[in-house]
């Protein structure tokens, strides 16, 4: 109970938690089979949360979808909490680039390069940091 108190965790998560604190895995799998019972831990709840949370923090869908599959949570949960920042992404995106780059659009190629591998390693789709980043130049460029 002091685990789900503080924030919410995933099943997967909880588990390992009471694992490493010493539970058998039998006991450890029935408390958090009761804590999802009783309604005190729910996957949703926790996509949720950690979606609006990376989101604030200048995430991008495709890393945002991967920690949530990293901790065992559903495919259709995933969609779910990801679905109503549903169209908000390029502007995400460019708020990231904004935020870490300042307002000024990159004037060369090894900029646009840095800026580009800084929000794909965020989350961003490549087509999307590509519309992002690049100042109107060819596709020919993007292919160096």
């Amino acid at each position: 109970m002091r685990l789900l108190a503080r924030r919410e965790h995933a099943a997967r998560e909880l588990r390992h938690k009471l694992i490493a604190k010493g539970f058998p895995d039998t006991l450890a799998e029935a408390a958090v089979e009761r804590a999802r019972a009783e309604g005190w831990q729910s996957d949703a709840r926790y996509a949720e949360a950690l979606v609006r949370t990376r989101v604030e923090a200048g995430y991008g869908p495709l890393r945002i979808e991967q920690e949530l599959a990293r901790q065992g949570i559903a495919p259709e949960l995933r969609a779910a909490a990801l679905a109503p920042f549903e169209g908000e992404w390029r502007a995400r995106a460019e708020a990231a680039r904004r935020r870490r780059f300042g307002a000024a659009s990159p004037k060369d190629f090894r900029e646009r390069a840095r800026q580009a591998r800084f929000l794909q390693y965020r989350g961003f789709a490549p087509g999307l940091v590509r519309a992002v980043v690049g100042d109107g130049a060819g596709a020919e460029e993007w292919n160096e």
